[in-house]
């Protein structure tokens, strides 16, 4: 067994090739092998966003606090709120983020393919973010 304690692990700011505005990254778990799945806590203040990306084995978000988007390749851009459990399937294009008024807070988790676990494209326009 092994407990990660609350406050154990820095914070971190989501570094601006991934990211547009203020993102905080707080790790939560990434297990060792032969598991592959890591979470993290990741916090978008009002307007802040992913880049366009994908997960090589899919991602799932649970939205704790706020109020999202998160947009697939192709389709509308969607609301998501605390309670809603986002799964983007493996491959697919999508980026998420804070609405442009109000913070969002979800968990991400994901599972490596080959010790990698994402693949960070094109920064979200603020045209595309507007909708």
């Amino acid at each position: 067994m092994d407990i990660k304690r609350n406050g154990s692990r820095p914070s971190g700011k989501g570094p601006s090739d991934w990211f547009t505005g203020t993102v905080r990254i707080d790790p939560l778990f990434a297990a060792d092998a032969p598991a592959r799945v890591a979470g993290a806590s990741v916090t978008f203040e009002p307007g802040a966003r992913t880049a366009w990306h994908t997960h090589p084995l899919g991602q799932t978000l649970l939205v704790t606090a706020g109020l999202g988007r998160a947009q697939r390749e192709g389709g509308p851009i969607e609301e998501i709120r605390p309670g809603d459990v986002v799964w983007f399937p493996a491959g697919e294009k999508h980026w998420h983020g804070a609405s442009p008024d109000t913070a969002m807070t979800h968990i991400a988790i994901q599972e490596q393919l080959d010790g990698r676990a994402v693949d960070w494209l094109e920064h979200v326009t603020d045209e595309q973010y507007q909708g």
